[in-house]
């Protein structure tokens, strides 16, 4: 894959990078430098700034006023957006929308006024949703929006907006990215963190395809380069249940894995109890109050959300490199960092 990513970049090269500071951008960010890719990378005010890095340019500015935008998209050949806000808060959920799907469109109309000849968006594999009779979801199957969570939803509404766009757009679908640096954490990030402190002492079933965040970050480059315009291409690395994720976890981390399954009905009426509790009890970060049991995780982890990657490899080259690997960097960054303790 490496052969595949290294390119002479013209005097043109340069692409508008949305999401720079956040978890999976970050390392796009890395590998859009490494391709030869000069990146202007925009962040919100209040982000965390960038390093310093070669080639990449920090611009600030907002999704929410994507006109003032313009201006600093000219003279980009590309755009990749992946910037998102993802939430548990049943309070969140109207700046999801704004965020994910208007912010979304309004960036892909400023790129085409700003002259960029190609974009490519991170979507999500959940807008394929579980795939049926016990395979693998492909590109060909899309989750039911009344069925999926408010982030969900967002993400459905903004694949439909990318596909509609102005300029080409190739959508990039990752599954449940894991790696060093997700510092937030995301939710799947918090799974590892909650097993490393010793929180997780019943499991449900289901399972989820977990890939290196890493393998997701070349992808986006891979989906720039040989993507064809408006395709989704989904980026996964390996399907595990809950109980084997949290036997790779157990066999890095030296804890045990639960063993304890716990009914769903019972963990779905926490869920729902928790919910309340935070539409209730506003507070946390912006008044808002995360749930303790995601009403929306537990809803999700009765199913299998297997993928195939089968068209990635065929269209962009695609190879998934070991998700043990990237489970053992993602606990080497957190026990690194201060999070285990």
């Amino acid at each position: 894959m490496a052969e595949q990513l290294q390119r002479v970049p013209g005097a043109n090269d340069t692409v508008f990078l949305t999401g720079a500071s956040g978890f999976v951008g970050s390392h796009i960010l890395h590998a859009l430098l490494a391709a030869g890719y000069h990146v202007r990378a925009l962040l919100r005010p209040g982000s965390r700034p960038l390093p310093l890095l070669e080639g990449c340019t920090t611009v600030w500015g907002d999704l929410l006023h994507t006109g003032a935008l313009v201006p600093y998209m000219v003279g980009c050949r590309y755009l990749v957006h992946t910037a998102a806000l993802y939430s548990f808060s049943p309070n969140m959920h109207h700046k999801m929308f704004a965020t994910n799907v208007l912010g979304s469109a309004g960036l892909l109309e400023a790129a085409q006024q700003a002259g960029i000849e190609r974009a490519v968006v991170t979507s999500s594999s959940s807008t394929v949703g579980p795939g049926g009779d016990g395979r693998p979801a492909t590109e060909d199957d899309w989750d039911v929006e009344t069925a999926s969570s408010a982030y969900h939803r967002s993400k459905l509404q903004q694949a439909r907006v990318a596909l509609a766009a102005q300029i080409p757009v190739v959508l990039v679908l990752p599954t449940a990215p894991v790696g060093p640096g997700d510092w937030k954490p995301t939710p799947t990030g918090k799974m590892i963190v909650d097993f490393m402190r010793g929180r997780m002492f019943a499991t449900l079933g289901g399972g989820l395809n977990v890939v290196a965040v890493e393998d997701v970050a070349r992808a986006h480059v891979l989906a720039l380069q040989h993507g064809r315009t408006r395709e989704r291409y989904l980026i996964g690395g390996e399907d595990l249940t809950l109980s084997q994720l949290w036997e790779r976890l157990a066999q890095i981390c030296g804890r045990r894995a639960p063993t304890m399954r716990i009914p769903f009905r019972l963990a779905l009426a926490l869920g729902w109890g928790d919910e309340l509790r935070c539409k209730l009890v506003p507070h946390g970060k912006d008044g808002m109050t995360a749930p303790l049991i995601p009403l929306e995780g537990v809803r999700m982890a009765r199913h299998y959300m297997y993928a195939s990657s089968a068209k990635a490899q065929a269209e962009l080259g695609y190879e998934a490199t070991a998700v043990t690997a990237a489970l053992e960097r993602a606990v080497r960054w957190y026990r690194d960092n201060g999070y285990a303790t």
